[in-house]
């Protein structure tokens, strides 16, 4: 039985990748008016608004790709694999989508068809309804949960008897749509989540279109901020190729990196801040993918697969990507970076293992090929997407703050569309905006750019009944 996407797959549009589309290499200016960190998605969408406004602007990478969390691998398996990021949402308002025929890539309408694995058979009609149920009373819970003074976890507000779904629900909510396990999970940041809708899907590969909207920047590959240097008034940018001054900096890294400490600020980052980041860490979430010899799976086209466990060790699979034979088993939460710890052949074999369980020993058998993301192992990203602890929704707020001259931006500042490629271009996008009003750039009378489709629109992310 089919069944809406949302609140099933929002965790499929987490970024977790490394890009793999290559920009014209800009030599690193001595100044700039606004210098942009980051070339991932709210890094290209901030710079791209930068050069629309005529001022003049260098976009620094630290790897030596452009895209960010987003990437499209056409090499290991001869066909587009998108390592991390796979789906944009809100197809009639997404900007992201408008701009791909520009620059030469298709996006289409993502399939929705989803099945539930009971054992080795799909789960029965009446099966597939009681789950759809506890799905649907876990969300109000955490709803009701939401409106209560004290932000507490997920976890804490999960219905107790959700009896042999309850380790299935608790996936599909926590780990297979955040890279988090409820216990981890903000109820509020949850429940404002802004709905997941009307997926789109490229073609070419999510990293791929990304990629392209950069291609034109003037961007600096290997080039990572080491130091910045900043104050009320001016601010500059240390590299190893030499300092860059501006008169403002937006900043796009994960919250992990900039937790890290592997940008030194000077003066230091208010402790406002960085706790900020560290209450919205990212979460783990990681595909093993696996080329099949045919179609041993007897699945269609990108179709959906969760299983009824009995653990937290498991996974999502999405099959025949794109009409191929290539599948990918998602695994995320505490159990997804445990394995992701252990290596890609633990990884492998645990995809192998899974996949035999559910459809057969012959299916583990017609495995041919693998590769194996591990997103918390990437020191330039350190992680999958962002999700607020218990407690921390109002960090996302805090992280957006100005500072002076300097502008925090990337998927984990958006208070509704966090964990997604349309959040991290959106907050660009906005970063941008105020960073360009710094500099005088801009009227205070001004509109806000359209892509602020997203303010007030805060529909929350929901499983819907089986009929949707």
């Amino acid at each position: 039985m089919n069944f809406t996407r949302r609140g099933f797959l929002s965790a499929s549009a987490g970024l977790a990748a490394m890009p793999v589309l290559r920009s014209a290499q800009a030599a690193v200016p001595r100044e700039a008016d606004i210098v942009v960190i980051g070339a991932g998605a709210a890094g290209i969408a901030a710079a791209r608004r930068v050069v629309a406004a005529n001022r003049k602007v260098i976009l620094i990478e630290a790897s030596p790709q452009i895209g960010g969390r987003c990437s499209t691998d056409a090499a290991t398996f001869g066909l587009p694999f998108d390592r991390g990021a796979r789906w944009l949402f809100n197809a009639d308002s997404n900007p992201i989508g408008k701009l791909a025929r520009g620059v030469g890539v298709d996006v289409v309408a993502a399939p929705i068809g989803q099945k539930i694995r009971v054992g080795r058979r799909n789960a029965r009609p009446g099966e597939t309804e009681q789950f759809l149920a506890g799905l649907v009373r876990a969300n109000r819970a955490i709803d009701e949960a939401a409106r209560g003074k004290l932000d507490t976890s997920c976890a804490a507000a999960l219905p107790k008897d959700l009896g042999d779904w309850g380790n299935t629900t608790a996936f599909v909510l926590g780990a297979g749509a955040t890279g988090k396990d409820l216990a981890d999970l903000s109820a509020i940041d949850k429940a404002r989540a802004q709905d997941r809708s009307a997926p789109l899907a490229c073609r070419q590969g999510l990293g791929t279109l990304v990629g392209k909207l950069g291609e034109s920047l003037p961007v600096s590959l290997s080039t990572p901020a080491t130091r910045i240097v900043w104050s009320n008034r001016e601010v500059a940018v240390e590299t190893p190729a030499g300092r860059i001054a501006a008169r403002a900096v937006i900043l796009t890294v994960s919250t992990n990196v900039l937790a890290s400490g592997a940008i030194k600020f000077t003066p230091e980052l208010p402790k406002r801040q960085l706790e900020a980041a560290a209450k919205l860490s990212l979460g783990s979430y990681d595909h093993i993918a696996l080329m099949l010899s045919g179609n041993p799976l007897g699945l269609s086209r990108d179709e959906v697969i969760v299983e009824q466990s009995n653990s937290n060790r498991t996974g999502l699979l999405l099959a025949n990507i794109g009409g191929s034979s290539l599948c990918t088993v998602d695994v995320a939460g505490s159990f997804g970076r445990d394995l992701s710890a252990q290596g890609e052949a633990a990884m492998t074999a645990f995809g192998k293992e899974w996949i035999g369980k559910l459809f057969g020993s012959e299916a583990a058998a017609a495995v041919k090929s693998s590769s194996a993301t591990r997103w918390n192992q990437v020191p330039g990203v350190l992680g999958a997407m962002s999700a607020a602890a218990p407690g921390g929704q109002g960090a996302r707020k805090i992280l957006g703050e100005p500072l002076g001259p300097l502008f925090v931006a990337g998927e984990a500042t958006h208070e509704t569309l966090w964990g997604t490629v349309d959040g991290a271009w959106d907050s660009g996008e906005r970063a941008a905006e105020a960073a360009l009003r710094r500099i005088g750039a801009l009227k205070d009378s001004e509109p806000e750019p359209t892509s602020e489709r997203q303010r007030g629109r805060r529909r929350k992310v929901r499983s819907a009944s089986p009929e949707d």
